[in-house]
C-alpha cells in the first residue's frame, strides 16, 4: 500500500514513527515526513515555520508544495494528513476536488474547538476519517461516523511514568525547538539557575540540532548537563521549566512537576489572543478544565516570564497534589492511539 503523507511538524513525525510500527511492512510513505521514514520530497528543516509572519514569507513555496503533493496522490492508495492545519486543510480541499473517491485520513486534528470552528465543516466535507486524540473533540462534529477518539499518541511514546515524586536534585529546562522560543527563554533560564543553587541543571536539546546550531542558538550552556532524550530527562527530574507545547503534556503525564513559560513574537501573541478563546495555553490545563477540575500547573506568558515569577512558582508549587492529578490525566486519555490509527488506515 502506498500512502501520501503530509507531516510537517517535528512532533507529528514522532507520532508517525510510532504509528509505522503498527503498519504492515509493505506500507510505503510518499510526500512530506522525516527522512528516517523513507524518501520525502523535502527535508523537514526547510519547512519549519514560527508563527503567522514566518508563514506569510513562505506562502509561494507552500502553494507549490501543495500542488506537488496533489500530483503525487494520483498513484497513492490513501492519504494521511497530520496536524499543520494551515497547510493540510487547503491540501485536503484540493485533494478532494481532484480525487473525489480518494480516502483521506486526518490524524491529530486542527484545534477547531479552540478557534475557527468553521473548519469542522471543511474537515467533514473533505476527509473520510477523522482521528481525534482529544476525548472531548468529537462534541463539535455533526458526522459522528467520520470522527472517533483513537487515544493519545503520548501514551504510546512514553515508556515509563513516575511511581513517586523524585528528589534527584535534577531540574530540567526545555526552551522549545524553534529558534525564537530558545533565544527568548535561554537568557532567563541562565539567570534562574543562579537562584536555585546546588542542583543539576539538565537542558533538553532536540536530537536534530548539530553542534554549530546549538552554539549559535543557545549560547554558553556550560552550566547545563545536556540531554537529547526528553522522556528520560523528565523521568529523572524533580522539577522542570518548559516552553508551551507537547512537552508540557509529556511532563504532566509522566508526573514531573513543572512551570510553563512562553514568550511569542508580539504580533503572533496578539493575533492568537484575539482569535483563540481559551483560558489556558497548556494542554494539561485545557484537559483539566474540560474534566471540571482546577488548573493543574502554572502558566507564565510574555512579560510575565521573569525570574521572580518562575522562582516563586518553583518554591510554592504543590508537588504532591500535582502528582496525584497526573494519574487522573492518564486515566482521562485512556490509551495510546497508534494501533487504532493503523487499523483505520489498513481497514
Amino acid at each position: 500500500m502506498k500512502i501520501l503523507v503530509s507531516a510537517m511538524e517535528a512532533s507529528s513525525n514522532v507520532h508517525l514513527k510510532e504509528l509505522k510500527k503498527y503498519l504492515s511492512s509493505d506500507v510505503e510513505f510518499v510526500g512530506v515526513f522525516d527522512k528516517e521514514l523513507g524518501n520525502p520530497l523535502y527535508d523537514l528543516t526547510s519547512l519549519a515555520i514560527m508563527g503567522f509572519v514566518d508563514a506569510l514569507k513562505k506562502l509561494r513555496f507552500f502553494f507549490r508544495l501543495r500542488d506537488e503533493l496533489v500530483s503525487l496522490a494520483k498513484d497513492c492508495d490513501k492519504v494521511l494528513l497530520l496536524d499543520s492545519s494551515g497547510f493540510n486543510l487547503p491540501l485536503a480541499k484540493k485533494l478532494r476536488q481532484t480525487y473525489p473517491n480518494k480516502e483521506i485520513i486526518y490524524y491529530i486534528l486542527p484545534q477547531a474547538w479552540a478557534w475557527k470552528k468553521g473548519r469542522v465543516k471543511v474537515l467533514e466535507a473533505t476527509c473520510s476519517k477523522l482521528c481525534s486524540i482529544l476525548p472531548f473533540e468529537s462534541e463539535i462534529y455533526s458526522d459522528k461516523n467520520k470522527i472517533s477518539y483513537v487515544g493519545h499518541p503520548l501514551l504510546d511514546e512514553i515508556k515509563e511514568f513516575k511511581k513517586e515524586l523524585s528528589n534527584s536534585g535534577k531540574i530540567v529546562f526545555m526552551p522549545g525547538s524553534r529558534k525564537t522560543e530558545i533565544k527568548n527563554l535561554m537568557p532567563i533560564f541562565k539567570e534562574l539557575i543562579k537562584k536555585i543553587p546546588n542542583k543539576e541543571y539538565v537542558l533538553v536539546i532536540p536530537q536534530k540540532f548539530d553542534d554549530e546550531y546549538i552554539k549559535k542558538t543557545y549560547g554558553d550552556i556550560q552550566e547545563f548537563t545536556i540531554s537529547k532524550n526528553a522522556h528520560e530527562a523528565l523521568i529523572s527530574a524533580e522539577y522542570a521549566f518548559i516552553c508551551s507545547g507537547t512537552a508540557t503534556l509529556e511532563a504532566a503525564l509522566i508526573g514531573t512537576p513543572f512551570t510553563l513559560a512562553y514568550i511569542a513574537k508580539k504580533l503572533d501573541f496578539f493575533i492568537g489572543k484575539t482569535f483563540v478563546k481559551l483560558n489556558y495555553v497548556g494542554l494539561a490545563n485545557i484537559f483539566f478544565e474540560k474534566m471540571g477540575k482546577e488548573q493543574l500547573h502554572s502558566e507564565f506568558l510574555q512579560e510575565n516570564v521573569n525570574i521572580n515569577n518562575l522562582l516563586d512558582d518553583y518554591n510554592s508549587f504543590n508537588k504532591e497534589k500535582f502528582f496525584e492529578n497526573s494519574k487522573l490525566l492518564r486515566a482521562y486519555l485512556k490509551y495510546g492511539s497508534s494501533s487504532n490509527v493503523a487499523k483505520i488506515i489498513e481497514n
